[in-house]
Formats: C-alpha cells, structure tokens, sequence
C-alpha cells in the first residue's frame, strides 16, 4: 500500500506543543507523509515550539495581525486551506483542541470532503461562553470529525451522549504529557531564558489572558496577587504577562508596582517547564497547564468558574477557584499554610497521560488506513 499524506493544522503555541510529538511519531512511520500547515494564529510563540522540536511547515498563511478578531482569523483560515488543498490534498486531516484554528481547518476539510482526525476530543463545560470561543470551536470540531482522539475515559463519554458512534473515539491519553515528559527529561541539555536565571525560592507562577476574564475578572485575580504577596514576605510571583495590551495594562497597572512580583514576557516552552519544576503552586486560566503542572507534582488553582477538564479536579490535582478576589486569597492561603492540603494535592496522580499518546495516535491511524488490522490499546491511568 501507498503511502498516506496526513496534514497536521495548527496555528497557537499550544497546538504546537500537542501535535508536535503526533507530527515526530507520523515522521518515524515508513506509512505516512506528513504536511505541516501553520496559520500562525500566534506568530512569535508558534515559532519558539517548532524550532525547539525541529520541525518546519510546508506551509505557512500566516495570518496574525494585530486586534485580529475571531471573524478575521476563521476566514483566513478558510480561504489558505481552500487554495493549499485544491492542489495538494492530503488523505486526511489532524486538529487539535479548541482554537478558531482548530474549528475553521475542519470546516475547510469537509469543504474538501478530507476526513478530519480531532486530537484532545470530547472536552466539555456545555456552556457556550465558558471558555470562550474554544467551547463552541470544539463542539463544532467534534461535529464534524470522523475520528476523535478522547484523552479521557470522561472525554469518551461525553463524545458517547453527544450520539458519536463509540468505533470512531479511542481513549490516548493527552500528548501535552508526551512533550512535557520529553522536555524535563532533556533539560540539562536545553536552555531555559535568561529571564529566570535568578528565581526566587518560593514563588507562584502565574497566567492569566483568557478572553472571559477580560476586565474585571482580571482585575479582581491581579488585586488578589498584590494583597497576597503583602501577607506573605518569602512569597513571590512570577507572572509571564500575555502581549494583548488589554491583559498587559491591567496586569502592569497593578502589579507593576510590587517588588515581588516578577513580570516577564511570555516565555518558550523550555522556560515554562522550567518554571512548573521550580515553583511552589500553579495560578493559572489557561486549559494545558492543569494537565501539565501534576506530572511534576504542582498544585493547580483554576482561575475559571468551570473546567472542561473535570478529571483533574475529581484526581485532586487541581481546584476550581475562579475569579473573585476574596475566594483565590482564601485557596493560595491554605496551600500556603496547610502542609497536608498541600502535600495531598502534589501526590495526586496525574490522569492525563503516561507519554505515549501519539504512539497511540500513529497506531490508530495505521488501523484506519488499513496498515494494521487492530487498534491499540487505549490508555488507562
């Protein structure tokens, strides 16, 4: 048999550091041709990940702009993979997660009548705001997948009651835990920014930029910040501070002026594993880092109301916290204080994923195309 062209689209840093270990197991395979093709929905931080991994585009459209919105971003995509596929089809297609990426490259491929593979499948809050837009970006993917790559048994449920056929969902395991394992493993030879080469013994790291926590939310997480380094004098903050001028002001209006807090650039993936073995708890609205954060033993506190990631919280690793200033005071005050809490959280057992989903990913796509005549064996934590 032939071999079989499969196009990986992906277009944020974090989409870049969950497929780039799927785009290295396709790669090793004598049965598949790999396509990259990047919309570069984030432009500089797409491009730390693919120079840490190695890897290149075939193609590149390239579309960030400042104040993009999200109406820009879906027909851009759109019409790049339109012009791209009309004389380059690939036999199938690989998303990943929740972007405008995500959801606008598998509506281009069923334009094409491509089949779309959805890597980090079955995630849900079932609130269309919360987040937002990526709720609905993969309610949509979902819908219009024909293979779903669940990291969870509850992912693969959700999947199940939404009437998708159970022969088309394999539990993998998520493949952020594939890199981050890589990563730590090989730190001693990478190099973290110089931006954290003198860290502080204790500090809480820090990120906050998700579109819903715009504003007052954002307001209430940094004013907790402030008042909780005032109460605490060995306690730090170390916050890599997202460019969006509406984050950056508020962030800097206020914490700026704390000399215990340390605001720096958004950092490469390198400085950020690095940062989540070095400090004490995590403070964070972003989805990857509940997953990453317990495979190193770190505490989590959600600043969200709602997670579409509940595995976490029913393992314990992580705690829903969400944005009001009195209550996240409250939750870093006992880990803080409470050594059991603490201790209890941070040997909690990460249900997200041994390392090997993207051989799982590799291997059901040799099933589909033929190449093997059974599917591996899901993941199981």
């Amino acid at each position: 048999m032939s071999k079989k062209k499969i196009s990986l689209v992906f277009g944020t840093r974090p989409e870049a550091i969950k497929m780039a270990p799927v785009a290295k197991a396709l790669k090793d395979s004598e049965f598949f041709e790999v396509q990259i093709i990047l919309t570069a929905q984030h432009r500089e931080l797409l491009d730390q990940v693919m120079e840490i991994f190695d890897l290149k585009g075939d193609y590149d459209l390239n579309i960030m702009q400042e104040k993009q919105t999200l109406t820009q971003i879906t027909v851009k995509v759109l019409e790049g993979l339109d012009f791209i596929w009309q004389k380059d089809p690939p036999h199938m297609v690989l998303v990943h997660g929740d972007t405008t990426t995500t959801f606008s490259a598998s509506l281009a491929a069923f334009y094409k009548k491509l089949p779309v593979g959805h890597v980090e499948a079955g995630l849900r809050t079932y609130d269309k705001y919360q987040p937002y837009p990526e709720e609905m970006n993969r309610h949509l993917t979902g819908v219009l997948a024909d293979l779903h790559f669940a990291p969870t048994k509850k992912a693969k449920e959700n999947l199940i009651n939404e009437r998708i056929s159970e022969k088309n969902i394999f539990i993998t395991g998520n493949t952020v835990i594939d890199t981050l394992l890589f990563v730590h493993k090989n730190m001693d030879k990478l190099k973290p920014s110089k931006l954290v080469e003198e860290l502080p013994e204790k500090f809480i790291l820090v990120t906050a930029h998700r579109r819903e926590n715009w504003g007052e939310p954002l307001k209430n997480i940094v004013l907790a910040l402030d008042e909780i380094l005032r109460r605490f004098d060995d306690l730090y903050v170390v916050f890599p501070v997202h460019p969006n001028p509406i984050v950056k002001e508020q962030v800097y209006s206020i914490l700026g002026k704390n000399k215990k807090a340390i605001l720096i650039p958004p950092v490469d993936y390198i400085t950020m594993v690095y940062l989540l073995d070095k400090c004490y708890l995590v403070l964070t609205d972003s989805g990857g880092l509940q997953e990453e954060a317990p495979s190193l033993g770190k505490p989590v506190l959600v600043l969200r109301e709602v997670t579409e990631r509940p595995e976490a919280v029913e393992a314990g690793t992580v705690k829903i916290v969400g944005t009001y200033k009195e209550n996240i005071i409250k939750e870093l005050r006992t880990l803080i204080l409470d050594k059991e809490e603490y201790t209890r959280m941070s040997k909690a057992i990460n249900p997200y994923g041994d390392g090997r989903a993207s051989e799982r990913i590799r291997d059901i796509l040799l099933y589909y195309f033929g190449f093997r005549d059974f599917p591996p064996v899901e993941f199981n934590p």
